[in-house]
């Protein structure tokens, strides 16, 4: 599990095919590394990655076939800037909201307009996410936590002050930028319990009206 706060900006040094699977080397910059060790969890761009080998400078995680094709870890190339956040433990401030490391969909951003000292973005998720994003609520964005300001349909917008676009990588994005996104977790854990018993049926999909008249919500 991760809090969505960035702890440092890293380099892509090496991607090195692993019999159709790549293997990634990641330079971690101020990073603390010192309490880190082989099998630990560290989220990159918001993907949840293991640390197989630990050269000193960063480190080494192998990516599956299916993360490449469901993240934008395979459109990187060495150099590419990437978020770094390493796995919470108990004494860790939740400064941001729970999150996975497990990406639900890629965004695009669809616009970058200047505000004052912040930068607003329109991305544009996919269609089958839309109704986990609400206005306030939170979502993950290539690993970082951030408030939506606002939703039209399949769109969110989000405020970035001037301290996130310093310490993470959204100052890089410009429209077409393909993102990871992680909706609430909350939001997925409350749709499969409102299912109810239909929950345990083969084939059982998200809510639908009637689901939602018959637990009182309609």
């Amino acid at each position: 599990m991760f809090t969505g706060i960035i702890q440092a900006i890293g380099r892509i040094t090496s991607m090195q095919d692993k019999g159709g699977d790549i293997r990634l080397g990641i330079e971690t910059g101020k990073l603390d590394l010192s309490d880190v060790e082989l099998g630990d969890s560290i989220a990159v761009n918001g993907v949840c990655l293991t640390a197989v080998e630990l050269p000193g400078n960063g480190f080494l995680a192998d990516v599956s076939r299916e993360t490449l094709s469901l993240t934008s870890l395979g459109g990187l190339k060495p150099g590419s800037p990437v978020n770094l956040e390493k796995a919470l433990t108990l004494a860790t401030r939740l400064g941001g909201h729970l999150v996975s490391g497990h990406v639900d969909g890629l965004g695009t951003v669809i616009s970058r307009q200047e505000d004052a000292r912040s930068v607003r973005f329109v991305i544009e998720a996919p269609k089958e996410l839309a109704k986990y994003i609400v206005h306030k609520g939170s979502i993950t964005v290539d690993g970082t936590s951030l408030t939506v300001n606002g939703v039209d349909g399949a769109r969110f917008e989000l405020n970035i002050v001037p301290h996130t676009l310093q310490e993470t990588i959204m100052d890089t994005y410009q429209p077409g930028s393909r993102v990871n996104l992680e909706v609430d977790l909350i939001a997925r854990y409350l749709e499969r319990l409102l299912l109810g018993d239909k929950a345990a049926e083969p084939g059982a999909e998200g809510l639908t009206m009637e689901a939602l008249a018959k637990a009182g919500f309609v």
